[in-house]
């Protein structure tokens, strides 16, 4: 019997039907309509697509709830205790290079607070997915649901750190490299893939043991956050150790033991 809700089925079938889109899509770039948003921050047909398809099957099994969204933006909805955050493509540039490391995320707010989300890696058919209270979850390629929890290391030169650097336009590239610098300086290795939800999908599975990022937006991590939290990670705001990621962009995350330690060396 599967740990998902029914809110989280909801939320599980929609991000399958929007990777159905995308995977019709995928690995041909050369054919993409692809437009600027800013710089080196693209939009692709591929993404509007999948997040209409996400956006009709929630608001067919969810009718009244509100959402935020990465290309449509928001839309209020006749209950106002509830929101979905969608990022429909969390790694845009990998898709459009044919780089297979990319997924669709999804988060529901209640009462304005973070209470569940679903990560779905298509290209290797992983969902990962948790709702507060309730643990958090991977349904593996195989179909097989197990539990996540985050390893309980303590000695973080044995960590592999996760990040995501600022590109080109964005601030920050100075600062960035310090707090690199000194995490590559005392961890096992630091990586950087290029989906900030995947990221967090892997530090709640073990795969990574922290990750931190400047300038995220929310759809990027609503959904992680939760991940993170029920496989028995903290996740903070970077600077002032509060709840408020969402409005900054600004977040780290690990276990109990590492994360004092990451914080330190990024604060130094």
């Amino acid at each position: 019997m599967s740990n998902a809700s029914p809110l989280v089925t909801v939320m599980m079938n929609a991000a399958r039907k929007g990777a159905r889109s995308l995977a019709r899509d995928f690995g041909e770039v050369e054919n993409l309509q692809v437009s600027r948003k800013g710089p080196a921050d693209f939009v692709t047909h591929a993404d509007h697509a999948a997040e209409e398809k996400i956006f009709e099957s929630l608001r067919h099994d969810r009718p009244g709830y509100g959402y935020l969204m990465e290309e449509r933006g928001e839309v209020e909805g006749s209950d106002k205790t509830h929101r979905f955050i969608i990022d429909p493509l969390d790694g845009t540039l990998n898709f459009m290079h044919g780089n297979p490391h990319f997924a669709i995320s999804i988060g529901v707010e209640r009462d304005g607070v973070l209470h569940a989300g679903v990560i779905y890696d298509l290209m290797r058919d992983e969902m990962f997915f948790a709702e507060t209270d309730k643990g958090a979850f991977l349904f593996d390629s195989r179909g097989v649901e197990k539990r996540l929890r985050i390893p309980n290391i303590s000695d973080f030169s044995t960590a592999m750190i996760a990040t995501g650097m600022p590109w080109n336009g964005k601030p920050g590239h100075a600062k960035f490299l310090k707090e690199l610098h000194k995490v590559m300086g005392t961890a096992a290795g630091v990586r950087r893939f290029g989906s900030a939800a995947l990221d967090l999908a892997w530090v709640a599975a073990g795969r990574f043991n922290g990750f931190w990022e400047r300038g995220l937006l929310p759809w990027d991590i609503a959904a992680g956050v939760v991940i993170v939290r029920e496989a028995g990670g903290i996740v903070e705001e970077l600077d002032t150790g509060n709840k408020c990621m969402l409005e900054s962009g600004d977040i780290v995350c690990a276990n109990p033991n590492l994360l004092p330690q990451l914080k330190t060396h990024l604060a130094s």
